[in-house]
């Protein structure tokens, strides 16, 4: 027997299986209302009205439904309420301005808008049909009791389009069928091994890449999910503590707010022993991976992956061979991307960029047959990343090919000395950029953030890493700054740094 793998199996488990189990706590501080604690029944009958209210606007399936929303309970029911019913649900990032959300809003081709209430006087007048995601919105989205239309679709159509994060370019529609998130989902919760006795914190954007896959999982193993509207160290530590945090998703900048917070917690760390916290969108320093352990006695995993890769690539999660070692031994182990998740394949091609194979793969860009040509080659997606991988299978990420210096002719990784200069007790933030340079092609700059209250000279910095580099990786150039510029997954904006530097 053949059945389709759709999103809609997970929500249908967990309406079976878990109709009266806390399933969503929505953020109490929503504008618009929160919708407060919400049962995995609850979560069903508020995703059949919506499929119900598309059905009665004449919205097809195929046909693409946007959504700008922070984290929300209203968001987190699109997920089933548009794509679980065959629309193509289109996550926009909230933290784009208004010309860019125009942009991807009429390049998809969304038929319809759903906004945040915050968002909805600044992105007025986007849209033919919009609804706005608050209490009167509700009463158009979420009220229907009719039955919505039945979706015979096959796991081969298309269940979200999800944006890049634009970090070198103008973003690109990612096509990602049903059956590439099926499997990511299914295949990350083996990994983390995931149970109905999880309470899972969502501090990733749900709109980066659906959430990771995580609304799906945790909708289909039962396990309660808490949802965080603005992240806030201190908040998410008092999150951790009230509801019994398990699990977490982040960026390596959300573990070092939290870090900040940490310090001035009074009392206990909550979740010491308890919380795993899984890092992607940029490979953290391992003094940060060792901090977590040491300070938080939370579990670190490491995971590597694209939009377009539904996300999840590789997951390096510590062995049980592992325990034996050293805070810091774990901590340099966990620093690389790790061994390919179940069905994956990786491998580097002659100029080392990053190849991946598998089920999570996209099936297409929106509207861009050239891209797709070019990231799909020979039935390998080429990442645009490049790394290595170890006689173990583990793989190690370099640098995004646009970020490798070559100075002199040699290569040179900008995360390695962002790693070496972030030991530096000085230092809180580091990016490592190539600047033109008249002798040697380009020169290495470091960008740093200085800690608060603690001062540190250009010097002192060189020195630092000429006592720990070889000396031609070494930055000739520290500019400091009071801010890095991000995309909202935590990745650094280098192209902007770079445009930004003086010559």
């Amino acid at each position: 027997m053949h059945r389709p793998l759709t999103i809609s199996d997970f929500i249908n488990r967990a309406g079976t299986v878990f109709p009266s189990r806390r399933g969503v706590i929505d953020d109490p501080s929503e504008v618009g209302a929160s919708l407060g604690e919400l049962s995995y029944g609850d979560v069903v009958r508020l995703a059949r009205a919506q499929a119900a209210t598309l059905d009665a606007m004449g919205i097809e399936p195929g046909e693409r439904v946007a959504i700008v929303s922070k984290n929300s309970a209203r968001m987190l029911v699109s997920f089933f309420g548009v794509s679980g019913f065959g629309r193509v649900l289109v996550p926009i990032n909230f933290r784009l301005n208004r010309s860019e959300v125009s942009y991807i809003y009429e390049h998809s081709g969304a038929t319809l808008l759903l906004v945040d209430a915050e968002l909805g006087e600044s992105l007025a007048g986007i849209g033919q049909r919009r609804i706005v995601l608050n209490q009167e919105g509700d009463q158009q989205l979420f009220q229907s009791t009719a039955e919505p239309q039945t979706w015979n679709g096959t796991e081969d159509a298309l269940a979200t389009i999800n944006y890049t994060s634009g970090t070198t370019a103008r973003p690109k529609g990612v096509c990602l069928t049903h059956r590439n998130l099926w499997i990511n989902a299914t295949v990350f919760g083996l990994h983390l091994a995931v149970t109905d006795r999880d309470v899972y914190l969502h501090t990733l954007p749900m709109f980066h890449c659906n959430g990771w896959g995580m609304p799906y999982l945790l909708a289909g193993m039962g396990a309660s999910q808490i949802v965080l509207r603005n992240v806030d160290g201190a908040e998410i530590l008092r999150r951790i503590e009230q509801h019994g945090v398990t699990l977490m998703c982040m960026a390596p900048t959300v573990v070092a707010a939290i870090l900040d917070a940490a310090g001035s917690w009074d009392g206990p760390i909550p979740g010491r022993g308890r919380v795993r916290i899984v890092v992607a969108g940029a490979p953290p320093p391992t003094k940060l991976i060792e901090r977590v352990e040491i300070e938080l006695g939370w579990e670190f995993i490491q995971a590597y992956g694209l939009t377009e890769t539904s996300p999840i690539l590789t997951v390096n999660r510590a062995l049980a061979e592992d325990d034996s070692l050293s805070s810091a031994e774990r901590a340099q182990r966990l620093g690389c991307a790790g061994p390919p998740v179940l069905s994956a394949s990786l491998r580097t091609s002659d100029e080392n960029e990053v190849l991946a194979q598998g089920n999570v793969v996209l099936d297409r860009y929106w509207d861009d047959s050239s891209a797709t040509q070019n990231a799909i080659q020979d039935e390998w997606f080429y990442s645009g990343d490049s790394g290595y991988i170890g006689e173990n299978g583990y793989l190690t990420i370099a640098d995004r090919r646009k970020d490798v210096i070559i100075t002199g002719g040699e290569n040179v990784s900008s995360i390695e000395i962002e790693n070496t200069l972030f030991a530096h007790p000085a230092v809180a933030e580091v990016a490592v950029i190539g600047l033109p340079h008249e002798r040697w092609g380009e020169t290495v700059a470091a960008v740093v953030v200085l800690k608060s209250g603690i001062e540190a000279t250009e010097p002192e910095l060189i020195d630092f890493a000429r006592e720990r580099l070889a000396h031609f990786k070494c930055p000739t150039i520290v500019r400091f700054s009071n801010a890095l510029p991000r995309t909202a997954t935590g990745k650094v904006q280098k192209y902007k740094l770079r445009a930004s530097q003086p010559s």
